[in-house]
């Protein structure tokens, strides 16, 4: 009897809203990091010195799917939320709050720059992710 009332029990658990997942949108490690990843790939596009630790970005993103699986979102989850338009444009969006609430201007490649710098010396999740040509090693010298 009391095994019958535990499999109910796990039954109803189951199928109760409660324990529903939410929207990968709504787990903020997940969110938050896919945003720090594009606002890491904007400084790059926007200021023509730093560019991305590919290999660092690419093992980043790897963990970021490797957490949500682990929360029980299947690869096709994970996928419709990566490449939905509507997820997108709503990071996009974060994204231009992210820069206007730092102060940056967008038409003006040193201020991303100075954000990128910032970031890298802080070795924050978004400077993580990138470096800039002038802190790199000269292995040559002329």
């Amino acid at each position: 009897m009391r095994f019958v009332m535990m499999a109910l029990l796990g039954a109803s658990m189951l199928t109760t809203p409660a324990w529903a997942k939410p929207p990968l949108r709504d787990v903020a490690a997940i969110d938050d990091a896919l945003l720090d990843v594009g606002l890491a790939d904007a400084i790059r596009k926007g200021c023509p010195t730093i560019d991305a630790r590919l290999v660092k970005a690419t093992t980043f993103l790897w963990k970021i799917k490797g957490q949500a699986n682990d929360l029980g979102y299947s690869d096709a989850e994970i996928d419709a939320y990566r490449k939905s338009d509507v997820e997108k444009a709503r990071l996009k969006a974060r994204g231009r709050a992210f820069f206007k609430a730092r102060g940056v201007d967008t038409s003006d490649p040193q201020s991303y720059c100075a954000l990128g710098l910032e970031e890298i010396q802080k070795q924050s999740r978004i400077g993580s992710v990138s470096y800039t040509h002038l802190t790199l090693p000269t292995i040559y010298s002329v």
